[in-house]
């Protein structure tokens, strides 16, 4: 049987004596500069990488009109403009806004988000099995608390939104995943650096 007593809950730092949410009071602590970065990737088919990957055509407005449901995808995806490029500034905006879209963080004037979106083939045996994108994140403020959220935030909106602009050629082949905080610098806990898998 599972202990859901609140001594033990107090334990977490959103959750005051009485087991409530509550926002952690960080008017004691000192303004230093702080750091995170955050990582992660969405898995796409082969269409939707050559997509990302190829210099796009001007687009034509009749393009896709020969019926072909795949010409009319790709045409579709098209139209949405460059995939990278307004991801990356979709990550920007969701860094800035996520003491909106997190109950308990604390607003933060941020003093730099770096966003950085690259695509990857995975191989083996010489052979691609994988097709991917990957989001890094990396944000800086001068403060009273971390900016682990903000980077994970700008992570997550920057991929969700390379699934928007790609659903209409990927539909539901895409997976995001493997979001993490590779490394952060500033504050009492001190630096922490994930160590790589390899």
């Amino acid at each position: 049987m599972i202990d859901r007593t609140y001594s033990t809950m107090s334990k977490l730092t959103h959750l005051d004596e009485h087991g409530r949410a509550s926002m952690v009071d960080v008017g004691e602590k000192d303004i230093t500069k702080r750091s995170a970065t955050a990582s992660g990737r969405i898995f796409i088919p082969q269409i939707a990488y050559n997509l990302v990957t190829a210099s796009y055509p001007a687009f034509v407005d009749d393009a896709g009109k020969d019926n072909d449901p795949q010409s009319n995808m790709v045409a579709k995806s098209r139209k949405k403009g460059d995939v990278l490029t307004i991801a990356q500034l979709a990550a920007i905006m969701g860094a800035k806004q996520t003491s909106s879209l997190i109950p308990l963080c604390h607003p933060l004037s941020l003093s730099k988000i770096d966003v950085k979106l690259k695509s990857e083939e995975s191989k083996e045996n010489d052979t691609i099995i994988k097709y991917s994108i990957i989001c890094t994140a990396t944000v800086s403020c001068e403060g009273k608390t971390g900016v682990e959220m903000e980077a994970l935030t700008a992570v997550s909106v920057g991929l969700l939104t390379v699934w928007d602009m790609l659903k209409a050629v990927a539909g539901k082949e895409m997976e995001i995943g493997e979001i993490i905080v590779s490394h952060k610098s500033g504050g009492r806990s001190g630096d922490f650096t994930r160590n790589s898998k390899s």
